[in-house]
């Protein structure tokens, strides 16, 4: 694995097929993303207060997510 995003692939990857379900409970969460390249890139905030769920299925298609 090279970074973040090898490793949110192979977890998908596994997760598939599996029903898998996670849940991320965020209380008062900010996140800075640079909007450019540079360490004095101006920065876009996000702010997280809530749950994040995030699941897997083979074959899913929009009709498929709860509501």
């Amino acid at each position: 694995m090279q970074d973040w995003t090898d490793l949110g692939k192979e977890m998908w990857s596994y997760l598939t097929g599996k029903s898998a379900v996670i849940n991320y409970s965020f209380i008062d969460m900010t996140v800075e993303v640079p909007r450019d390249i540079g360490p004095d890139a101006p920065r876009a905030t996000w702010k997280l207060n809530g749950t994040l769920r995030v699941t897997t299925s083979e074959n899913a298609g929009a009709e498929s997510l709860p509501q």
